[in-house]
């Protein structure tokens, strides 16, 4: 996950990954073809990925209502089946974001797949509409827009949201100024749309998925609009699918997610053999982590090199946040805890070039508001970070805020797509028990809207991102098996 293509959602506006992660040359191809051509595959461009990677590119319209409407690029990439004879079909790898890409996943995470897989699927990977290196989309934001706790709407110290919403306008009106007319087509039904196109041009008759976060919900709406067209389909780490507030969920599922997760912090932070020890029980670091917060929002620490050049309390949040999508990443936030302890700062975090973050902040920003229009008045946020603050400080009031979203100057195009159980009984959904990004809570939504199409896993795990991340044998057993031989739970599972 460190290439420009795989820079996830904490650079996306809701965002459910973490740091800023370093990131190379972009996978690109050269030739084009049409869904009734078929994709002419040529040799990737980039580096680190595997060689027998190809790479093509697909052109379908900017705006499927519009018969003659311009069409743009979507990059595509393919690692064929490794054995022929076993081959199923196309295990289409859906990325999380929006903002996500998996055009280098056939490389990378598509490689810890079983070999049974590997040999059943050809790996697809691909850059959504207005990603780079399919036609990119670019709002020309502040570059302190650009800091990730700008992104996330934490209020102000106070709770004020006056800020937030100066900032919502400001970004909103450069994404209209600045985004053409691809911003204005950036959404979660024209990205499967598009899924729909690349399959046809792949010569498939059904489609077999794997998507993460964000890419669960592109699934779900996949399934709905074709689901005829699916046929083994795996979701990992749930979204909720809320059609009335379809991303304003997401982002108030920080909130339990949060919850959820921190203890498991606690505990890893309290261990006496831990060299980034941050408290000596495991009950003192949530005060510890309020108390320091609290303290920085009212002297902040200079940081140079860092976006914004503070250490402030929405940065230690925001980084609280990103840190406890993998239990890998809790020393992040631990050594950000002793050093704000100590009036010190550790090295300024690196973050991609400025260009990748304006085109994932520009892609965030057009899809979440494109799917679905948010309040505009500034009172209900002040009432919802207002509750929202009481009965979880550790979020602060964050999950229930304004973003681009509440200034946005455009109406949604269609209405969001209600997710159902009419199609085929083929999807699988894995979840793991505590997760900050797609909390169960939101993931048991999501199983409740497909009924009898569905079939969950929930792991007794913590992290974002379960299937061959940060679940377990037990859920990874599980998915294989239904990827390799379409062999199901028979009801919703616990791996314990």
């Amino acid at each position: 996950m460190t290439q420009r293509t795989r820079t996830i959602r904490n650079v996306a506006i809701v965002g459910v990954s973490t740091a800023l992660l370093a990131v190379t040359a972009p996978v690109t191809a050269s030739v084009a073809a049409s869904p009734s051509e078929g994709l002419a595959w040529t040799a990737c461009e980039g580096s680190g990925i595997d060689p027998r990677q190809q790479c093509a590119t697909l052109r379908v319209p900017m705006d499927y209502a519009d018969p003659d409407s311009p069409r743009i690029d979507i990059a595509v990439s393919r690692i064929p089946s490794e054995n022929p004879e076993a081959r199923r079909g196309t295990l289409l790898l859906i990325p999380g974001g929006p903002g996500g890409s998996s055009l280098n996943d056939p490389s990378g995470k598509g490689q810890k797949l079983p070999q049974d897989v590997l040999d059943a699927y050809d790996l697809v990977g691909f850059a959504p509409r207005g990603l780079a290196p399919s036609t990119p989309v670019d709002c020309g934001l502040d570059h302190g827009d650009l800091a990730t706790s700008k992104l996330r709407p934490w209020p102000a110290a106070d709770g004020s949201v006056d800020g937030n919403m100066a900032t919502a306008h400001r970004m909103a009106d450069a994404c209209a100024a600045n985004g053409g007319e691809l911003i204005r087509h950036l959404s979660t039904a024209n990205e499967a749309r598009d899924i729909d196109r690349l399959r046809a041009a792949l010569g498939e008759r059904k489609l077999s998925a794997w998507g993460v976060s964000y890419g669960t919900y592109v699934g779900a709406v996949y399934a709905q609009l074709f689901p005829h067209r699916t046929d083994r389909i795996v979701l990992d780490s749930n979204d909720n699918p809320d059609p009335t507030r379809v991303a304003r969920a997401w982002l108030a599922g920080h909130e339990q997610g949060v919850e959820d997760t921190f203890p498991d912090f606690a505990v890893w932070a309290s261990k006496p053999d831990n060299p980034d020890r941050v408290a000596s029980r495991a009950a003192d670091v949530r005060p510890l982590f309020l108390r320091l917060a609290a303290r920085l929002d009212r002297e902040p620490l200079p940081w140079p090199g860092a976006n914004p050049e503070e250490l402030n309390g929405n940065v230690l949040r925001q980084t609280m946040l990103d840190s406890l999508y993998s239990p890998s990443r809790y020393p992040t936030l631990a050594k950000l805890m002793r050093a704000a302890q100590q009036g010190t700062v550790p090295p300024a975090p690196a973050a991609p070039p400025e260009a990748v973050l304006q085109n994932v902040a520009a892609v965030g920003a057009g899809t979440l508001c494109d799917d679905v229009a948010w309040p505009t008045s500034k009172a209900v946020y002040e009432k919802d970070v207002a509750e929202s603050r009481a009965k979880y400080p550790l979020t602060a009031g964050m999950p229930r805020n304004a973003m681009p979203c509440a200034a946005w100057p455009y109406p949604p195009r269609e209405a969001p797509v209600r997710i159902t159980g009419r199609g085929p009984s083929n999807i699988l959904l894995v979840q793991n028990e505590r997760d900050v990004a797609t909390p169960l809570i939101g993931a048991r939504k999501l199983r409740e809207a497909f009924g009898r199409r569905a079939v969950m896993v929930t792991v007794n795990s913590v992290g974002h991102d379960a299937y061959l991340a940060n679940g377990n044998a037990c859920g990874d057993r599980t998915v294989s098996r239904f990827l390799a031989t379409g062999q199901r739970p028979d009801t919703d599972t616990y791996c314990a």
